[in-house]
């Protein structure tokens, strides 16, 4: 298995591993919703280095990240950061993925660590006549994640770059404990937070600089267990469950990141025309309203049917209640209609919720 170059440290922080699409990686140090908690009011810091990082880059780079993404490239400066997708033709998702402008002819593609390999030979497959290189840096670059609402405080003393001026969904490039780095404020929590990349080949500095800074702030480390359950919280979807090869960004809820008026791009027809005609299903979030947790696979049940299946579930340690995901037919999406999930051999009393399940205080 892979690891990242701060594996060490995880095993001195008394890190539990787990494999993840070939990455051995930390499950949990103290606990998940110890660390969730701490997130959520304090903050946490992720090694999310198992990402992916790739760079596009020449003449035509603009062009072809346009075509390659529903989102509309051309909107952003150099300093600036998107949300978008990797589409198939028929509307549905490679991958999704955050778009970085580097330069008006550069662009950094952070993509999911279970796709990394596949959007790289899906971007080299659809590169066509456009005049770019495209370089996988993933082995090259470390990513660290420092999440919560004393982020700022804790990062701050480390780095040149004033980080009340970064806005969301824009990055700098300065020094964190003396390394050369790009800092963005950005995150897959739902909190304030930044994410911190690097080519330094002792990016262990940076975990260490800001694990003793946050000391006196209640930081800890976190692992998997406690960004899955962050990030449904937050409704940011997983790709390989809530999100994948079957499912259209339309039906996924994520309509705000497509731009049709901004010209041709992979699956541009399909989402037009899906868009035309109505949509048949779409994503939902619920709650229990009866005891148990609803995992993953197990089945939804509208009006006594089978009509799908948990995408994404968990008991939040958070809002203390069982939440989940799952796509449901268009008539059974509105607020408060009741739902059954299937949990063991019992149907267990749910209803559809608004979402985000939980949205930071302002």
């Amino acid at each position: 298995m892979k690891r990242t170059r701060f594996y060490e440290a995880h095993r001195r922080a008394g890190a539990k591993f787990i494999e993840f699409f070939g990455w051995e990686m930390p499950l949990e140090y103290s606990g998940i919703v110890s660390e969730h908690l701490a997130v959520r009011e304090r903050a946490g810091l992720f090694d999310v280095s198992h990402m992916g990082e790739i760079i596009i880059s020449g003449p035509e780079a603009l062009s072809f990240v346009q075509y390659l993404t529903p989102n509309d490239v051309s909107r952003l400066l150099p300093g600036q950061a998107q949300y978008t997708a990797l589409t198939t033709p028929q509307g549905t998702f490679v991958d999704d993925l955050l778009v970085y402008c580097l330069d008006l002819n550069k662009y950094l593609l952070v993509v999911n660590a279970a796709n990394t390999e596949k959007d790289y030979k899906w971007i080299l497959n659809h590169r066509g006549a456009f005049n770019v290189t495209i370089d996988n840096a993933s082995d090259r670059i470390s990513q660290l994640a420092l999440q919560g609402p004393r982020a700022m405080e804790i990062l701050q003393p480390l780095t040149d770059i004033n980080l009340e001026q970064l806005r969301p969904f824009w990055w700098q490039q300065g020094k964190v404990a003396g390394l050369d780095c790009l800092v963005s404020r950005t995150g897959y929590t739902g909190e304030d937070g930044f994410e911190i990349y690097t080519e330094s080949p002792e990016p262990v500095i940076i975990w260490d600089a800001i694990m003793e800074e946050g000391k006196p702030y209640g930081l800890l480390p976190a692992g998997l267990g406690a960004r899955d359950n962050l990030r449904l919280e937050a409704k940011m979807m997983l790709y390989g469950n809530d999100i994948d090869e079957t499912t259209t960004v339309l039906e996924a809820d994520l309509k705000w990141i497509i731009k049709f008026n901004k010209g041709d791009f992979i699956g541009r027809e399909a989402l037009l025309k899906q868009q035309e005609e109505g949509l048949k299903r779409k994503i939902a979030g619920f709650e229990l309203i009866d005891k148990g947790i609803a995992r993953r696979h197990y089945p939804v049940y509208y009006r006594g049917e089978k009509v799908s299946e948990v995408t994404s579930g968990t008991y939040s340690p958070f809002l203390k209640k069982s939440i989940g995901l799952t796509y449901l037919p268009i008539e059974a999406t509105e607020i408060g209609t009741e739902l059954e999930i299937g949990i063991r051999e019992k149907r267990v009393k749910a209803r559809v919720v608004p979402t985000p399940f939980y949205k930071r205080p302002k």
